[in-house]
């Protein structure tokens, strides 16, 4: 066994609910935003990787984990691909993803903490890759929830929200006003796509959050999958459309293209992630 190098002999932890997630590594950056606290460090295990406020939030080598299945349920099932909406996201991964689908004409990336976008691009730049360059990226240094607000109706195809957890300024996020402005300018054929935290570590939260959709949109379905980094490992993305569920129909050319490079998303992976709803929340979701 190779001994720990003497720089890389501390542990980073994020602290939830009496439980320690963490790992060992080094501090490269720990400095406070306009908006929080962000820490860039470098794992021995994960590479480079993210905190915001103490909460985990990307690494090198586990961001594919959530990503991948954040965009392409939603990305690969929607009508039509002309505009998409990028609420949050600022490590650039979830923006890479959506641009690797040709079809995208325009995308506009909301991020509130301009700062997270510039330490991401310089301490982790494989997860925005060549996204930053790309002409079809609009990015916007603005408050995502004012921008949802004021656009105008039927504006998006998708509308993705990549938040952090229901804390700091993603605290608005999750809630029915938010939601209902997300429906309001989606077009017709239309998916949104969130984030909706841990079933396990984020329980109300998560049951909560698939309720309101369910209530605004007349299809929403949480998808299950694991982030090893993230409180408990055990994540989730929820889905909605009117009309029908059409998140859960991946139009198969897209499908097929994208699913060749992916680590963990394909047609296969996420049908068998719409349907691990445990018991316990199927039976929270029909009260």
């Amino acid at each position: 066994m190779k001994s720990t190098p003497a720089n890389y002999n501390s542990w980073i932890d994020e602290y939830h609910q009496g439980i320690r997630y963490g790992m060992e590594g080094k501090i490269l950056i720990n400095e406070k935003s306009t908006f929080q606290q962000i820490t860039l460090i470098e794992s021995k295990r994960y590479g480079k990787g993210l905190l915001l406020d103490g909460c985990w939030m990307t690494a090198e080598h586990q961001e594919r984990h959530y990503h991948e299945c954040l965009v392409h349920p939603a990305i690969c099932s929607a009508e039509n691909l002309h505009k998409v909406l990028i609420i949050g996201g600022g490590d650039g991964g979830t923006a890479r993803e959506c641009l690797r689908h040709k079809e995208i004409e325009h995308l506009d990336m909301v991020e509130i903490d301009g700062r997270v976008v510039e330490l991401s691009q310089k301490y982790l730049p494989t997860l925005g890759g060549q996204a930053w360059n790309d002409p079809r990226l609009h990015l916007k240094i603005e408050d995502g929830i004012a921008w949802v607000a004021k656009a105008n109706d039927n504006s998006y195809d998708v509308v993705i929200v990549d938040g952090s957890d229901p804390e700091g300024p993603s605290k608005g996020l999750f809630n029915k006003s938010f939601f209902n402005n997300c429906k309001r300018i989606l077009r017709p054929g239309g998916v949104f796509a969130t984030q909706s935290e841990s079933p396990e570590a984020f329980r109300k939260v998560h049951i909560e959050t698939v309720r309101i959709l369910r209530e605004i949109f007349e299809f929403a379905d949480p998808l299950y999958g694991w982030v090893p980094m993230y409180p408990s490992g055990w994540w989730s993305w929820t889905f909605a459309s009117r009309e029908r569920p059409r998140y859960k129909n991946p139009i198969a050319k897209r499908a097929e293209f994208i699913s060749k490079e992916c680590e963990i998303w394909s047609i296969r992976w996420q049908q068998g992630a719409f349907d691990a709803i445990p018991a316990f929340i199927e039976r929270e979701l029909s009260k």
